[in-house]
């Protein structure tokens, strides 16, 4: 169980003596990488999936949400596994995870249950994650500097997610969706075979029992998550509340919130404590990550729309964007890794060069989409995409991990990653969804008078041809549209940062609250009383 400790800053005493000291931490990147390419179902194989699995899109989307509310509900509990059970135990439990939902998920139509698999797999993804990262911690930053860990963890994190939708598309193109599943299955072998010829059981303190965890409060957090992930996933399909399954399942959020909420004022040790709701600013980095995520949803609904109907691109095409995405990722983390550590610059700044650049990336895509564009002409724009994401949430990263102490942060970051993962995407995809269908309807009113006698005069006449042009058209013009929208409240939301840090409002007199002035004016007024009568 135990090992020699060896010479110098940073030792991984998990590690047999024959493997060279240098190669260590990179294997465990390399578990990293592995973990995060993994997924319980792979979107980049979506529209083959839909007919393969005969479900909806819709479904395969929720298995997304399932997977990615695994991850953010297991963050408190990183620390609890991690110190009760060793490292190489929860290694090896987090691979056979991912490898047997790889394995299973392709084959089970049963939605629940797929949505159960997703949700395990994540969980896994999550421990394999941590406990790679934790471990190499020390190599990344011997004196444990976030503003340089979180901005390298990213690039791992964002970048992986790039890659698997490369993976995907290549496998796809060349054999068959599950191929991708088999894939991550054999990289799953690869991380055990390593794991049990070059790694032991190793503790570096005394085993902690899993006494004290609020296991009804993470499900019924759980329970939320999902339930507020479902209600905007299928509002569209059930036509919101007009539908009586909508209507039932907003009753049954606020409930669920009720409870947990209940629940948490009333235990000594909830899941996610009452205090930790209480630490300054951190209402407002959950309510602009929340905003952040809303925006960057343009790229899953409005692009993937403009690329398959309006380009009729095939997957293959598209992808090649991936690529540059990956590219301003890698840009954006480095130089918020510059910015942060090496220039120790304000980070609120950092944040406003973020939305700078998410405001380019959407002027880009609003003045640039047009069915006669060539690929190449989305290459900057997308790279600003990548750019602002990295920038921006590993910048929130660091600014949660600054204002909050260990003991509630990784309770915080389970929020954080809840708004961050799934409740900032799914409803920005349901408002551009529910945007797409009426400017449609719009436009295809308005613009329909083109189709008149006159037109139908010519014999003959290319309706087929001509009413394929006329949406694609539509299409395109809807999707402007809410660009548009989206870019309004882009530059509104760079204006309220830009007021908040101008010069000026810092170099003027503080304003007192009202109710210094009513106190003040009290005062005044019994001072005015208390004067003898001349």
């Amino acid at each position: 169980m135990g090992a020699p400790i060896l010479n110098g800053p940073f030792t991984m005493p998990m590690f047999r003596e024959f493997v060279p000291r240098k190669m260590q931490p990179w294997i465990y990147v390399f578990f990293a990488v592995t973990f995060q390419l993994s997924g319980g179902l792979y979107l980049g194989a979506l529209n083959q999936m839909e007919g393969g699995m005969s479900l909806m899109r819709e479904d395969l989307l929720m298995c997304l949400y399932s997977n990615l509310a695994g991850m953010a509900i297991y963050f408190p509990l990183l620390f609890r596994m991690k110190f009760r059970f060793t490292n190489k135990t929860l290694l090896t439990a987090a691979a056979l995870g991912v490898l047997v939902c790889n394995l299973v998920a392709p084959y089970i139509t049963f939605l629940p249950l797929l949505w159960a698999v997703c949700f395990v797999e994540g969980i896994c993804k999550i421990q394999g994650t941590f406990e790679c990262m934790s471990n190499i911690q020390l190599w990344m930053t011997p004196k444990r500097d976030f503003t340089v860990f979180f901005p390298l963890l990213h690039i791992i994190i964002l970048g992986s997610m790039q890659l698997s939708d490369l993976m995907t598309t290549w496998l796809l193109h060349h054999y068959h969706w599950t191929y991708m599943h088999l894939f991550m299955a054999g990289l799953m072998l690869v991380d055990l075979l390593i794991l049990s010829t070059c790694v032991r059981h190793f503790r570096f303190m005394k085993k902690f029992p899993l006494v004290g965890i609020d296991w009804t409060g993470a499900m019924l957090w759980a329970a939320l998550l999902l339930q507020v992930a479902y209600l905007f996933d299928y509002g569209d399909w059930y036509d919101w509340w007009d539908s009586p399954v909508i209507c039932r399942l907003t009753c049954s959020i606020v409930l669920t919130a009720y409870v947990c909420v209940k629940r948490m004022r009333a235990i000594r040790h909830a899941f996610l404590e009452p205090k930790m709701w209480t630490y300054r600013y951190l209402w407002p980095v959950l309510i602009l990550i929340t905003v952040v995520e809303a925006i960057l949803a343009t790229e899953r609904v409005l692009e993937e729309v403009f690329y398959e109907e309006v380009m009729h691109y095939a997957e293959t095409v598209s992808v090649q964007l991936d690529w540059l995405a990956l590219a301003g990722i890698v840009a954006g983390c480095l130089f918020a890794y510059w910015w942060m550590h090496v220039r120790r610059f304000n980070y609120l700044r950092l944040i406003i060069v973020g939305v700078m650049a998410l405001v380019c990336y959407l002027a880009g895509y609003y003045f640039l989409f047009s069915g006669e564009i060539h690929l190449s002409q989305l290459y900057l724009p997308t790279m600003c995409r990548g750019f602002a994401y990295a920038v921006l949430s590993a910048t929130f990263m660091v600014c949660l991990e600054e204002i909050m102490t260990f003991q509630h942060f990784f309770q915080a970051l389970s929020v954080f990653n809840m708004l961050h993962m799934v409740v900032g995407g799914v409803l920005g995809s349901a408002l551009y969804g529910q945007g797409l269908s009426y400017y449609m309807a719009d436009n295809i009113a308005r613009y329909g008078s083109a189709i008149d006698r006159v037109s139908f005069s010519s014999s003959p006449f290319p309706l087929g041809e001509y009413m394929e042009t006329f949406v694609s058209q539509m299409m395109e013009v809807s999707i402007r549209q809410i660009y548009g929208w989206v870019l309004y409240g882009c530059i509104l939301l760079l204006l309220l940062f830009l007021l908040y840090d101008m010069p000026v409002r810092r170099q003027l007199k503080e304003m007192p609250s009202w109710k210094n002035v009513a106190r003040e004016v009290k005062n005044t007024y019994r001072r005015f009383r208390s004067l003898p009568d001349e």
